[in-house]
């Protein structure tokens, strides 16, 4: 038997709490697999598996990535109620498991082109968040040096951030066509939304791409409202996967990372192995209105809203998942959405601070490569000098 005296019952005591994280972090698992709603097949054979497993590592970096995301697009917000942020401003909120989720499948020369709600795709193909609050504010700290705001914001593999419906998919067809002619094998993910699926050039896109077997994958963000028209009221026919025709598809649960993830490796190796476009539909749903000039709840109601955040919310879900299978302790994940909490607020501040680039480079990087010396100015007889600063982010 073993007497403890008193004097040593406090060091005792100090000791196991000194253990007690290490015991917590031996205790955590190193993976989980988990089943995910089963994907809609058009015109294959087989799909992706409904059965997946994820490392703690790509766990806790995909749930970093999207808490990133979600900050970021709050900030964005609040600047722009602060009237700091001008013109229009589209928020990812809501969405932020389908680009995680096929960010996750890229490889180095995979490409992405998409619309304007990009806020949450520049920070994932390299701009850090001040990068990205910094454009948002036109500063000179901005992805651009202010020149892009809110719509057009590029990086490396990034095409955009374009301000035209619907413009940006045959664009991603010719950036899949010159990874094609140039052999890079590289893939191009082209994303669009609901409401811009109707439209002509989105099927000349898809028969182009058919016809010389591009490695397209050709994305629909189906987050129920084209602007304030829900999809049911703007399209025949909703299945959105299926509207490649002649071009196979696949409908994905876009709330789910794991899933989209699965969907995207999938539509990467079936243009990889020379197979042609491919299609994918990932439903999800927007928090916030069309643009921040939308309040968003003249169409819809704002407990159809608070519905989907209770029951679908892509981080929360992600985040019981990651909890449920002891790949991270609670107190993990609170360390993680503070220090990203405090890395945003900090991101804000410098994006107020910064300053704005001069009117001399106005005319900066407008062309790569060009051919004269000067621009046409407001007026035909005013003339504006093209001014190198920066190298051009896709042109070797």
């Amino acid at each position: 038997m073993i007497t403890l005296t008193t004097t040593k019952v406090p060091a005792i005591r100090n000791t196991l709490q000194k253990l007690t994280p290490t015991w917590q972090c031996r205790s955590l698992a190193t993976d989980a697999t988990f089943d995910i709603k089963p994907f809609k097949l058009h015109k294959l054979e087989s799909g992706p598996s409904t059965t997946v497993t994820v490392s703690k590592e790509d766990a806790i970096n995909y749930y970093k990535q999207m808490q990133y995301i979600r900050r970021i697009e709050t900030a964005a917000g609040n600047l722009y109620k602060e009237k700091i942020v001008r013109g229009f401003c589209h928020l990812y909120s809501g969405q932020e498991a389908c680009a995680v989720g096929m960010k996750s499948a890229f490889r180095e020369q995979d490409s992405i082109i998409s619309a304007y709600r990009v806020h949450g795709w520049t920070y994932l193909m390299g701009a850090t968040p001040v990068e990205v609050l910094s454009e948002l504010t036109g500063r000179i700290g901005g992805v651009v040096r202010g020149k892009g705001g809110s719509m057009h914001m590029y990086g490396k593999n990034f095409y955009g951030g374009n301000g035209i419906v619907g413009a940006q998919v045959p664009l991603g067809a010719g950036v899949a066509l010159a990874a094609k002619y140039l052999g890079t094998g590289g893939v191009c993910f082209a994303l669009y939304g609901d409401g811009a699926s109707n439209q002509g050039q989105v099927f000349e896109a898809y028969n182009m791409a058919k016809l010389w077997n591009l490695p397209c994958v050709f994305v629909c963000e189906n987050n129920g409202y084209a602007m304030g028209t829900s999809s049911e009221r703007s399209a025949s026919n909703t299945s959105y996967y299926t509207r490649g025709d002649y071009i196979p598809g696949i409908w994905v649960d876009g709330m789910d990372v794991l899933a989209v993830r699965e969907a995207s490796k999938f539509a990467v190796d079936h243009c990889v192995n020379g197979n042609g476009p491919i299609l994918l539909e990932t439903v999800t749903y927007r928090y916030s209105g069309h643009s921040m000039s939308d309040p968003g709840t003249s169409y819809r109601t704002r407990a159809e809203i608070q519905a989907v955040r209770m029951t679908r919310d892509p981080i929360t879900s992600f985040k019981e998942k990651i909890l449920s299978t002891n790949l991270a302790t609670v107190d993990d994940l609170k360390k993680i959405d503070s220090e990203i909490k405090i890395e945003i607020d900090q991101a804000v501040v410098k994006s107020k601070e910064d300053a704005e680039i001069s009117l001399d480079e106005l005319a900066s990087d407008v062309y790569a490569k060009p051919l004269e010396n000067e621009h046409r100015g407001v007026v035909p007889w005013q003339k504006i000098k093209h001014v190198r600063i920066g190298p051009a982010f896709n042109i070797k």
